[in-house]
């Protein structure tokens, strides 16, 4: 399996004090914002602290993500430029698209040579919040080597789409499925998009439950109050873990009498029963459940 993320929270780019205690909060991942919880007026401010933060801050294991702003505007390239020279593991593009993605991959090969950074080790996440952003996933996600994954952001794709967005989420499930899809294509991770009720856990752990349902891999959070929420909802239960090891036993209990074919509690495994339990079995190491 690749990195874990279960979670990707949100953090202000503009105050210290987040910048700070970010890595402590116990997400998988920390997406240092640049765009939509900064003002105008604070755009630079924030560059260079978040900018500062990478250099002298311990973030330990937590992946560092940072979400510039869309290259379009004046602030977007100035990002970049600040912020891929202080080697983040990843640059988030909002408002992705296939070219896009390839300017920002020239440019961060451009950054790595004269940095003498490894050519490839800045990583990308493609953040989809736009219509044509969406119905061009697969290509965005083809444009670039980089790419890590996806993030669905469910608030600026209602607003393209012109439609109410609501806690039960009927109008993104194509949006949710159309992603979840390219991604599993590609084998990139697919992040759903955050609830935004920080005080409704039910609501989230309903939320993040059709969401792993419907395929996507992660979700990103707003608050560190959701993070042990969306955690427990995608850790395998204690159920998933034991019907796991007992697939796998049997495997090596066929395999030694040179059976192709074996059945478990009277069904018939084959080979996507088998490698869900691989599956299964390895995240559950990852997290320490076995």
């Amino acid at each position: 399996m690749k990195r874990l993320r279960r979670t990707m929270l949100f953090m202000p780019g503009n105050n210290p004090g987040m910048l700070q205690n970010a890595g402590i909060l116990g997400s998988d991942s920390i997406i240092l914002d640049l765009e939509d919880a900064v003002s105008i007026t604070e755009k630079d401010g924030a560059r260079i602290l978040v900018r500062e933060a990478i250099k002298n801050v311990d973030y330990s294991n937590v992946e560092v993500v940072v979400r510039v702003n869309p290259l379009d505007t004046e602030f977007g390239p100035k990002d970049l430029d600040t912020i891929a020279r202080v080697k983040p593991d990843v640059i988030m593009v909002p408002k992705a698209t296939e070219e896009q993605i390839k300017e920002v991959d020239s440019k961060l090969c451009q950054i790595e040579r004269e940095e003498g950074f490894e050519e490839g080790s800045i990583k990308l996440f493609a953040l989809i919040e736009t219509a044509f952003g969406l119905e061009t996933v697969y290509d965005v996600i083809k444009a670039s080597k980089r790419i890590e994954g996806v993030l669905l952001g469910g608030e600026d794709l209602t607003s393209d789409f012109g439609v109410k967005r609501t806690k039960q989420g009927d109008e993104i499930l194509y949006a949710r499925n159309k992603v979840a899809t390219a991604c599993r294509a590609m084998r990139v991770d697919a992040i759903d998009t955050p609830f935004t009720d920080t005080n409704d856990y039910e609501g989230l752990r309903l939320d993040t439950m059709k969401a792993k349902g419907l395929g996507m891999t992660g979700k990103s959070s707003i608050n560190p109050r959701q993070i042990d929420t969306i955690h427990s909802v995608f850790a395998p239960t204690e159920d998933e873990i034991k019907h796991a090891v007992r697939v796998l036993e049997a495997k090596e209990e066929a395999e030694s009498e040179g059976k192709g074919v074996f059945s478990l509690d009277g069904k018939m495994v084959d080979a996507p029963v088998i490698n869900r339990a691989k599956t299964t079995y390895e995240l559950a190491k990852m997290l320490g459940l076995v």
